[in-house]
C-alpha cells in the first residue's frame, strides 16, 4: 500500500478499540467546516420552495390532518378523524408530520419540513458511518453523493413513507457496523429497534436488507459463535418488540371500534402485510390492488414484457432503464465497480472485525450487500413498482462511492488501482451522458461538457501525480465535478418544481418510463408534462397564496385543491389518464370549490363525517379543503370492502354522515372509475357501487359548485 497523509490501514499492532479507531481517523482542520457546509447545503436543497408542492400526496396529508385532531386517528393512521378506514401502510411515517401539524397548524410546510429534516439526518448518519472506517474525505464524498441523488431530493421533500424508511435503513447499517467494532450487544439491539420501526413505516420492505447484515454479523463479529447467535437472537427480540407492540394492539382491538385496515380485504393488518403490501409486491398477486388484479401489474393488466405488467418490465436493466435510471443510477455503475475493488483490496483481512482492515471490509459487505439485495428485489418484483421506491438505494450507492474512491485513492501508486479509478470515472461520465440524453432538449451543453471533462480527467488521472500535488488534486476535482454535475442538475430541476399526486418522479420529463401504471410518470416537471388537476404550477402552492395551502384566504386550508382552468378532478376531461394522477383520478385528488367547502362545513359538528366519497384521494381533497372528516369509501383503490352497504346504512340512520358526493363528479364517469380501481374494481369494489346506487335511489341530488351532493339527512322515501 502507498503512504498517505492519513493512512486507511495503519501498521499491524494490537487489535483496535473504538477509541483507537477514532484516534486513527483524527479530524483535520477542514473537516468541521466542510461537514457543516454539507449539512447546510442538504438542508437548503430540501427546504427550498418547499411549499410549492402544497399538500403533496393528499392521501397521506389527509391522514396527517386527521391524526393532528384525533389521537385515535393518530395511533391507527386513519384517513379521517371519524376513523372510518386507515391508510394502506402502518402509521409510523405519519406520526412526525401529524405532531408537526398538531403543534404548528395545517399547511404544506408543517407537513413537509419533518420529511426534509429526515433527509438531513440521513446525510449525517451516512457521514458518521463512513467516516469511522474511511476518514472524513470519504464521508464527505458519500454525504454529497447522497444529497445530490435526484430521487432523494424528491422524496425528502414529499410526504410518502419512503423518507422515514430510508433514514431507518441507513441507521440500521450504521448500527450493525458499530456492533461489529467490538461485538457489542447494545448496538445490535438498536439494530432491532431501527428495523422494527422501519416495519411500522413500510412493512416487509424493512426486512429486505436483513439477510446480508445478519450473515455478516454471524460470520465476522469478533466473539465466539455462541455469543454471536445469542446477540442476533436478542436483536430479533428487540425488533419484534419495536414493531409488534403496535401490531398486537391493532389485531387484538375489537374490529367494530377501530377503523378498517385500509388495503386489506379482511380488515386484518397481517393480511395487508403479507398480501397487498408484502409478498404480493414480489409475485404480483396483490388482491385489491389497482385494477383489482392478481398479477395484473396495474391498470391494463395482462402482464407485460418481462413479467412486470403495467408496472414496467422486470430484469437486470430495470434500474438503469427509462426514467428510473435518472432517479438513482447516475453513480450506480460506479458503486458496483468500487464494491468489487474494495472487496479485492480488503479481502486478505482476517475473518473477524478486530482490525481496521477487517472493519473496512465489513463496511463494503454491509453497504454492498444491502445494495445488491435491494436492487435484485426492485429489479424482479412483479407487483406495484414506482420509480421513487429507488430512494432506498441512495444511501447504499453513496456509501460505496465514498468508500471505494477512498480506498483506490490511497492505493493510487499501484497501476491496477489508478486504472480502476480512472475507468470508473470514465464509465460514470459516459453513463451521465446517456442519462442526460434521455430528456429531449434538457441542457444539451451540460451533456457534452460532462462527457468531455469526465473523459479528460479519466485519461489524465494516471499521469497527473507526476506533475505535482496541485495538478493531481485539480484533475480529481474536475472528475468529481463531472460525475456529480448530471445528478445535481436533476436535483435543481426537482426542487424548483412542485410535485403532487401519488406517483412522482425527479428531474425532467423522460420518455420510456417503466414504473407506474402504464409507464406514466406522475410528476409535472421542466420537461413538458402538464400538471395534474389540483397541483400547483411554479412556485406558488395550491390556491395561489404564499405560505402554504390556504394561507391568507380566510378559509383555512380550503383553497388547496383548485387547479387552473376550472376542470374537474383527474377523472374529468382534463385529468383522465393524464400525467399527474394516474388513471381516472385514482392517484390524484379532485377540484373542490368554495361552495363545496361551505356545504361540508355546514353543521359539521353534528356529524361524525361531513361527507362520504368513493376513493381515498377524492375524500382527501374534500377533507383537506374543508378541514372536516370525510369518509373514504373503498380506501385508496376504491376496492376495499369498507364500509359494507349495511354498515353505511346504519351510519346514515344514526345521523353520522351528512353528504354523499357522487362518484361521477369526483372521479369522472362511473364507468371509467370502475375500470381503474374504483367502485367496480377488486373484490371489495362492489360495496362502493352498492352504496352509490342506494344513495341515488333514496336521496335527492343537489348541485353544489358543479359537484353532485346527496343530503343523507333528507331521504326522498320513507325507506330508502
Amino acid at each position: 500500500m502507498t503512504t498517505a497523509a492519513l493512512p486507511l490501514f495503519p501498521p499491524a499492532g494490537p487489535a483496535p478499540t473504538p477509541a483507537t479507531t477514532r484516534a486513527a481517523l483524527a479530524r483535520p482542520r477542514w473537516e468541521r467546516p466542510a461537514y457543516a457546509v454539507l449539512l447546510l447545503g442538504a438542508a437548503v436543497l430540501l427546504l427550498w420552495d418547499l411549499g410549492s408542492s402544497g399538500y403533496a400526496n393528499s392521501f397521506y396529508s389527509a391522514a396527517v390532518q386527521a391524526g393532528s385532531e384525533s389521537w385515535k386517528a393518530f395511533f391507527f393512521g386513519s384517513s379521517d378523524a371519524g376513523n372510518s378506514i386507515t391508510v394502506d401502510k402502518p402509521p409510523a411515517a405519519l406520526w412526525p408530520m401529524a405532531l408537526s401539524v398538531r403543534l404548528f397548524g395545517l399547511g404544506a410546510w408543517q407537513i413537509l419540513v419533518p420529511q426534509a429534516l429526515m433527509g438531513v439526518a440521513t446525510t449525517a448518519v451516512l457521514y458518521a458511518s463512513v467516516r469511522r472506517q474511511f476518514g472524513p474525505a470519504a464521508a464527505l464524498l458519500s454525504g454529497t453523493a447522497f444529497a445530490l441523488t435526484p430521487v432523494a431530493a424528491l422524496m425528502f421533500r414529499f410526504n410518502n413513507p419512503d423518507a422515514l424508511l430510508t433514514l431507518l435503513l441507513t441507521v440500521t447499517v450504521y448500527c450493525v457496523l458499530r456492533a461489529l467494532e467490538g461485538a457489542r450487544t447494545r448496538w445490535l439491539v438498536w439494530v432491532g429497534v431501527a428495523v422494527g420501526f422501519a416495519f411500522l413505516t413500510k412493512t416487509l420492505q424493512a426486512f429486505v436488507i436483513l439477510p446480508p447484515l445478519t450473515l455478516l454479523y454471524a460470520v465476522c463479529a469478533p466473539t465466539r459463535l455462541r455469543r454471536r447467535l445469542g446477540q442476533l437472537l436478542l436483536a430479533g427480540v428487540a425488533m419484534v418488540v419495536a414493531a409488534g407492540w403496535w401490531v398486537a394492539i391493532v389485531e387484538l382491538w375489537p374490529a367494530g371500534s377501530r377503523p378498517y385496515i385500509g388495503g386489506s380485504q379482511n380488515n386484518s393488518f397481517l393480511e395487508l402485510t403479507l398480501g397487498y403490501n408484502g409478498l404480493g409486491r414480489i409475485s404480483g398477486n396483490e388482491t385489491g390492488s389497482v385494477g383489482g388484479g392478481a398479477r395484473t401489474g396495474g391498470p391494463g393488466g395482462g402482464g407485460g414484457g418481462g413479467g412486470g405488467g403495467g408496472w414496467g418490465e422486470t430484469g437486470v436493466d430495470r434500474l438503469f432503464s427509462g426514467n428510473i435510471g435518472g432517479q438513482i443510477s447516475w453513480l450506480l455503475p460506479a458503486a458496483l465497480v468500487l464494491l468489487v475493488a474494495g472487496l479485492v483490496i480488503t479481502w486478505r483481512a482476517r475473518r473477524t472485525t478486530d482490525s481496521l482492515e477487517g472493519m473496512a471490509r465489513a463496511g463494503f459487505l454491509a453497504w454492498g450487500g444491502s445494495l445488491l439485495i435491494t436492487a435484485v428485489v426492485f429489479s424482479w418484483m412483479q407487483g406495484i413498482f414506482h420509480e421513487y421506491y429507488t430512494v432506498a438505494l441512495a444511501p447504499f450507492v453513496a456509501a460505496l462511492v465514498g468508500m471505494g474512491v477512498a480506498v483506490l485513492w490511497e492505493e493510487r501508486g499501484g497501476r491496477a488501482a489508478v486504472l480502476t479509478l480512472s475507468g470508473t470515472l470514465a464509465l460514470t461520465a459516459y453513463w451521465a451522458f446517456v442519462l442526460l440524453g434521455r430528456a429531449t432538449g434538457y441542457l444539451p451543453w451540460l451533456r457534452w461538457t460532462v462527457l468531455a471533462v469526465g473523459l479528460g480527467a479519466a485519461l489524465a488521472l494516471p499521469f497527473a501525480a507526476r506533475l505535482g500535488r496541485r495538478v493531481l488534486l485539480g484533475v480529481a476535482a474536475a472528475g468529481l465535478g463531472a460525475a456529480l454535475a448530471g445528478p445535481f442538475a436533476y436535483c435543481l430541476t426537482t426542487v424548483s418544481t412542485g410535485h403532487t399526486g401519488s406517483i412522482v418522479t425527479a428531474g425532467p420529463a423522460v420518455a420510456g418510463s417503466r414504473g407506474g401504471p402504464g409507464g406514466m410518470p406522475g410528476r409535472f416537471a421542466a420537461g413538458g408534462e402538464a400538471p395534474p388537476q389540483g397541483a400547483p404550477t411554479g412556485g406558488t402552492p395550491p390556491g395561489g397564496q404564499a405560505g402554504g395551502p390556504g394561507a391568507g384566504t380566510g378559509a383555512g386550508p380550503g383553497r388547496g385543491f383548485q387547479p387552473p382552468g376550472g376542470q374537474g378532478g383527474p377523472g374529468g376531461a382534463a385529468g383522465a389518464g393524464g400525467a399527474g394522477g394516474g388513471p381516472g383520478g385514482l392517484l390524484g385528488g379532485t377540484r373542490v370549490t368554495a361552495a363545496a367547502e361551505a356545504a361540508l362545513r355546514t353543521d359539521a359538528s353534528r356529524y361524525t363525517w361531513a361527507a362520504a366519497a368513493i376513493g381515498s384521494q377524492n375524500a382527501a381533497s374534500y377533507q383537506l379543503a374543508s378541514g372536516e372528516p370525510v369518509m373514504a369509501i373503498g380506501g385508496f383503490n376504491g376496492s376495499d370492502p369498507s364500509p359494507t352497504l349495511e354498515r353505511f346504512q346504519e351510519y346514515v340512520k344514526a345521523g353520522k354522515v351528512h353528504w354523499f358526493i357522487a362518484q361521477s363528479d369526483s372521479r369522472g364517469t362511473a364507468e371509467g372509475a370502475g375500470r381503474t380501481g374504483g367502485a367496480g374494481a377488486g373484490p371489495g369494489g362492489a360495496a362502493g357501487s352498492a352504496i352509490e346506487s342506494w344513495v341515488k335511489a333514496g336521496f335527492k341530488a343537489t348541485t353544489v359548485g358543479g359537484s353532485t351532493f346527496y343530503d343523507l339527512t333528507t331521504p326522498t322515501s320513507a325507506t330508502p
